[in-house]
């Protein structure tokens, strides 16, 4: 016996049903895999596991010394009660692109939202759907110890005006899509710059120092100058003696990368592919040479 035409009709609206779920799902699958590279690329990991203490991954805790106080990552699992399980993407996406709390109120520059604001919607989307993914853990943030005044929260919406512009910049039309893609890495899921660019008293990077180095650098240590310039940068390295250190932290001369430079090419660098650590190296070759020797602070 043939089947009815309403139930030939029920029988293809099922499957067109089980098909769109399909597809759903392997759609979000596809942006959990992107954002778990961009994860990477980004060094999530890093900052928001307090390693010293063997703590959790993503639990925060990790004190970030800086001439300012010392900042303490916070918790970025998704549990709901002391890590971001509560936010929703557009929370996520405020906090990643403009600095601001689910409430509104603005973060400190230590967490690098002025570079990830050059982040495209898709990627921080990416990011989001492989965030949700993480274990949940509970554990409460640890309030930062910082010297006056810079305890005032009000004094970060002045220097968000006068340093803070936010939203994607548009690269020049020049460059070659390797170059472009180095940049977007470098200057914006990388945050290169936020250790790597000198910074003025209030903690605003010096445009005209980019990727020069820093005295007080990554842990209150000195960050050397990663511009061209053969004397006090690494005009010296080609784009492979570049590429080959950030997948395995040999430098030209035989020696290894060491302290927080050891532990970003560990958990983030060395995972990119080849293509992109390539792309990082031509971007970092075509930057303007800057004469700036690092010393250690006084």
């Amino acid at each position: 016996m043939k089947p009815s035409v309403p139930n030939r009709v029920a029988g293809a609206a099922a499957a067109v049903a089980l098909a769109t779920v399909s597809a759903a799902a392997a759609s979000e699958d596809e942006a959990v895999a992107r954002g778990a590279y961009l994860f990477r690329a980004a060094n999530c990991l890093g900052c928001h596991t307090d390693r010293a203490a063997k703590g959790a991954p993503l639990a925060g805790g990790r004190a970030l010394r800086t001439p300012f106080g010392t900042f303490y990552s916070p918790n970025i699992t998704p549990d709901r009660e002391t890590g971001i399980g509560a936010w929703g993407e557009d929370d996520f996406r405020r906090a990643m692109t403009h600095g601001l709390s689910p409430t509104g109120a603005p973060y400190y520059p230590v967490f690098p939202y002025p570079s990830f604001t050059r982040m495209t919607d898709a990627d921080v989307a990416d990011l989001w759907a492989f965030l949700r993914t993480v274990p949940a853990v509970r554990q409460n943030n640890k309030v930062h110890r910082l010297d006056p005044p810079f305890g005032w929260r009000p004094g970060l919406r002045i220097w968000r005006s006068l340093y803070f512009d936010p939203g994607p910049s548009e690269p020049p039309p020049q460059g070659s899509k390797e170059w472009r893609r180095g940049r977007y890495l470098v200057a914006a899921l990388g945050h290169c710059g936020e250790c790597h660019t000198p910074r003025g008293r209030l903690g605003n990077p010096l445009p005209e120092m980019e990727l020069a180095g820093s005295a007080d650098g990554a842990e209150g240590k000195p960050v050397p100058n990663i511009t061209p310039d053969v004397a006090t940068g690494i005009g010296d390295w080609s784009a492979r003696d570049i590429a080959f250190y950030l997948e395995t932290g040999f430098r030209p001369d035989g020696d290894v990368a060491g302290g927080i430079m050891a532990e970003i090419i560990e958990t983030s660098t060395s995972h990119l592919t080849a293509e992109d650590r390539a792309a990082i190296a031509v971007y970092l070759k075509g930057l303007a040479s800057v004469e700036h020797k690092v010393k250690p602070p006084s």
